[in-house]
């Protein structure tokens, strides 16, 4: 496993620099706080870097390619590790980000009004 870098901020800009159409579509509906709250892309949880986080809620959702269908058990051991730090992660592969945007987003959506704080 590579050695993880805080700020490794030059790795998140070329993630993000070579990010897939899905991520960009997807990127373009969680930007600028277009569900109520601030995600951002490529940030270090630990030794991974999330597709697109928020912070405040713990939410990580990642956009899976063809070249995860080839590495399950990595995608596993990257998911508990964000699990047991107390991040959800939501998956969604890119197929269903192009075809199904609206479907995705209203999941994220779900996800994201009930892990936030509840008013007393």
């Amino acid at each position: 496993m590579p050695e993880w870098n805080p700020r490794n901020t030059n790795r998140a800009r070329t993630l993000r620099n070579a990010a897939p159409p899905a991520e960009r579509t997807l990127w373009q509906h969680l930007s600028r706080k277009q569900l109520g709250v601030k995600f951002s892309r490529q940030m270090p949880v630990g030794p991974y870097f999330a597709d697109f986080l928020c912070r405040d809620l713990k939410l990580v959702v990642e956009c899976d390619g063809e070249s995860h269908d080839l590495r399950p058990d990595h995608d596993a051991r990257r998911d508990a590790f964000m699990q047991a730090e107390g991040y959800t992660v939501l998956r969604f592969a890119n197929e269903d980000v192009r075809h199904n945007t609206e479907g995705v987003l209203h999941m994220i959506r779900e996800e994201v009004e009930r892990l936030k704080p509840k008013p007393k």
